[in-house]
């Protein structure tokens, strides 16, 4: 007979299934994967790649996918999307698409969930589920902010501490 203890959970657990849908976090430090093979990435240089990402975080709730960013030099953040999701379509300045494309070799630089991981952490971890961002919701949101009609930004850009150029300025 299982005992159970208040507050505990004795159903069935699948964590197999969760570590293979995350078996490309590293499980200490920071790793280079290969673009193309899990995932892509789209990277956005200093404080407007932050704004991008909050913006995201608020159109779906706190749940915008994994979102990495580096905490020096370029201050890079990178959003990782579904492989081959950004080819064929055009791009703001000033956004790096990290692609598998033929005759294209990139690495997307990818924390583990804790611990030191040094100059990166996660802006939004992935969930569980494996959902990568959503590649039209961040280009929607990227060319807005390129074209100055920043809606759901204009709060978060006036509260930012540092100024963020937009391309062409």
């Amino acid at each position: 007979m299982e005992t159970v203890l208040p507050g505990y959970f004795t159903g069935p657990m699948n964590t197999e299934s969760h570590a293979t849908e995350l078996d490309w976090v590293p499980s200490c430090g920071v790793q280079l994967r290969k673009a193309g093979v899990r995932f892509d990435a789209v990277r956005m240089d200093g404080g407007a790649g932050r704004l991008i990402a909050e913006a995201m975080a608020q159109m779906t709730l706190g749940e915008p996918g994994p979102v990495v960013e580096e905490v020096r030099g370029r201050r890079a953040v990178y959003f990782l999307v579904p492989v081959g999701s950004t080819g064929h379509r055009s791009w703001p300045d000033g956004v790096t698409r990290l692609t598998g494309e033929s005759g294209r070799i990139a690495f997307i630089p990818v924390p583990a969930l804790s611990g030191w991981t040094w100059p990166l952490k996660w802006r939004h971890q992935p969930g569980s589920g494996g959902d990568l961002v959503h590649p039209l919701l961040l280009r929607s949101t990227l060319l807005a902010w390129a074209a100055g009609d920043l809606g759901v930004l204009d709060d978060l850009e006036e509260n930012h501490s540092a100024p963020v150029s937009h391309p062409g300025e």
